[in-house]
């Protein structure tokens, strides 16, 4: 917040007071006739105006303003403030906040949005309020006659609140989900493809030699191969032994190798 051309605030002068602050040295002040620190909260009936004619309104303030204002009672005989506007009514959002200074409760911070129309039909627009009262009333006011005022002052700070996020923000944010999702569907078509040629891999040949299946590292020893019982290539090599035994059988009881003949066999 800056200072208006008429203040006489000092050049650079911001107002960031805290809840805290808000209550114990501006709104106790204001209800017990005292001095605040700085002279930059006006009293004004804020429920008399619309959210948007207040800033002219405040003598103090450029994104928020702050102002101390009476309720009034929104039925004679009951203690609920009436919140309605010109054109519109405050309503209440969320839960009441409790202030403490020193570990002692000191207020309550009550946060309002403004509704265009008449409930309970009102459009929500983006004027904010919270409302800051104190914990017990330090001169609580009695019900004269036809009068409708419920409490001496609320400080009750008003701004506008803002888009989260521009339109370039929204635009980057999604051409980086585009990118992460095509960077995972890459991703997922090479496991595809890693997946699909470890099977390719993996597959036995329908046609083979025993020196192609000595390069295979996958297979494992070529011997576990011969001593399997189910493997096919056990019986080629008991067949292999058949007809070497059936050889030497008809040549004098000596074994001969396929492909070979006896030594003292006569030309």
């Amino acid at each position: 917040m800056e200072a208006k051309a008429n203040s006489n605030l000092p050049p650079g002068f911001r107002f960031h007071p805290t809840d805290e602050e808000l209550i114990i040295h501006y709104l106790r002040n204001q209800a017990m006739s005292r001095p605040c620190p700085v002279s930059i909260i006006p009293e004004v009936d804020i429920y008399e105006f619309d959210p948007w004619e207040l800033p002219e309104k405040a003598e103090f303030g450029e994104n928020e303003w702050y102002f101390f204002t009476p309720r009034k009672r929104k039925y004679p005989n009951g203690v609920r403030p009436n919140r309605a506007t010109v054109s519109g009514y405050w309503k209440a959002t969320g839960t009441d906040k409790a202030i403490y200074s020193s570990s002692k409760y000191v207020g309550v911070k009550k946060a309002l949005v403004f509704y265009k129309g008449r409930p309970p039909k009102g459009t929500k627009s983006n004027w904010i309020m919270h409302e800051y009262r104190l914990s017990e009333l330090v001169h609580p006011v009695r019900q004269r006659g036809s009068s409708m005022r419920l409490d001496d002052w609320v400080l009750c700070r008003i701004y506008k609140k803002r888009h989260v996020g521009s339109s370039s923000e929204q635009k980057e944010e999604e051409q980086e989900e585009d990118s992460q999702v095509r960077e995972a569907t890459t991703t997922n078509a090479n496991n595809d493809a890693s997946i699909h040629n470890q099977q390719q891999a993996l597959e036995f040949p329908r046609t083979f030699s025993l020196a192609h299946l000595l390069e295979m590292d996958y297979l494992g020893p070529i011997s576990h191969l011969l001593d399997d019982n189910n493997n096919p290539f056990h019986s080629a090599f008991e067949f292999q032994s058949s007809v070497g035994d059936a050889s030497s059988d008809s040549n004098g009881g000596e074994k001969a190798h396929l492909g070979e003949l006896p030594y003292n066999t006569v030309i």
